[in-house]
């Protein structure tokens, strides 16, 4: 590939020292990560490498600049984020349809597929987020949950997960009804203290504004003027499924995420999630985001851990395919001594 070099100057000083990084960290990560060379004097950058990898190293930096301007922070994740988003064209799009304010945090999608899945969230009234842990689909739909309830968007954000044990038998869990079911729901708690301030978490908890609660408890409700979140989607039955879509109720909007590498249902149930994909992969209205390992934006390892998975079970998928395929030339006599 053709040579290439481009030129930055970031005007403040003291942005240019946070875009760079402690020991120029930053800098460092970029040249790892897309092959250039980025040569640092004072306020002035200098990047040489393949004509493709400094444009995106050129892209990657002015988006990050951007974001030092506008008060947000830079660290190695949003680093990465800006590197990834800089490689797939038009994916760094506006910054303000690309933002998510909520009064705890301001979040932006580091992968395109996070953004894409934003801009489907603001445009489809029912949205299915679909792929590994770490991809950001609760995280995310939380985020616009919270911004839409604080903006006056919606009356009340609904939260929801089946109370499905994740491959353990926990046994009777002491308590009332609410200390019961808070362990399965407890990531989605979690996520809301990220987006609201612990005590404004705890009012709203208390008013009625923000409710958690398992899937059961969906039966016969009719939810208006709402956000709602069906976390851990994989684990519903097919009826369970049906019977929480059909909840979606006048304003309102309805995001499903789940996971189908994970599901923890009795052997031989089909999952809701699954049969969702099936059933309504033509229905006008609503859209079906697919992440894969790209989007994983936890530890790099995490990324790495996904795929081997995924790898495995291709190949464990192969062999079974191939086995049954042998047992069915057997059984129909091919090759059979008389």
């Amino acid at each position: 590939m053709r040579p290439a070099s481009a030129e930055r100057v970031f005007q403040d000083n003291g942005l240019a020292i946070e875009l760079f990084g402690p020991h120029h960290a930053h800098l460092a990560r970029i040249e790892q990560v897309l092959g250039v060379q980025l040569l640092a004097r004072g306020n002035e950058l200098t990047i040489a490498g393949p004509k493709e990898a400094v444009a995106d190293a050129c892209s990657a930096l002015d988006h990050l600049y951007a974001r030092l301007q506008g008060g947000l922070s830079v660290d190695l994740a949003e680093v990465d984020a800006a590197v990834r988003m800089s490689t797939e064209p038009g994916a760094m799009g506006a910054p303000d349809t690309l933002t998510v304010h909520t009064r705890g945090r301001v979040i932006t999608p580091r992968t395109p597929n996070q953004a894409v899945y934003l801009n489907a969230i603001d445009e489809a009234e029912l949205v299915f987020g679909i792929g590994p842990a770490g991809t950001g689909k609760t995280y995310l739909a939380v985020a616009k949950a919270v911004e839409r309830l604080v903006s006056g968007d919606v009356d009340r954000i609904i939260l929801s997960r089946p109370a499905v044990e994740a491959g353990e038998q926990l046994g009777f869990l002491p308590g009332d009804m609410r200390e019961k079911v808070d362990p399965y729901l407890r990531p989605l708690y979690d996520a809301l203290y990220d987006m609201l301030p612990g005590p404004q978490v705890v009012k709203r908890l208390e008013s009625g504004e923000i409710e958690v609660a398992p899937l059961a408890f969906m039966r016969g409700r009719t939810l208006a003027n709402a956000f709602v979140i069906l976390d851990e989607a994989q684990n519903t039955t097919a009826v369970q499924m049906k019977m929480f879509l059909t909840r979606l109720g006048e304003n309102s909007r309805m995001v499903i995420t789940g996971d189908l590498s994970q599901v923890d249902l009795p052997r031989g149930v089909r999952s809701g999630l699954r049969d969702a994909q099936e059933v309504l992969g033509h229905v006008e209205g609503l859209r079906f985001i697919t992440f894969n390992e790209t989007d994983v934006v936890r530890h790099p390892l995490v990324g790495r851990i996904v795929n081997a998975y995924d790898r495995m079970d291709s190949r464990r998928r192969t062999g079974e395919r191939y086995q049954t395929d042998q047992s069915l030339e057997d059984d129909d006599g091919i090759g059979d001594d008389c």
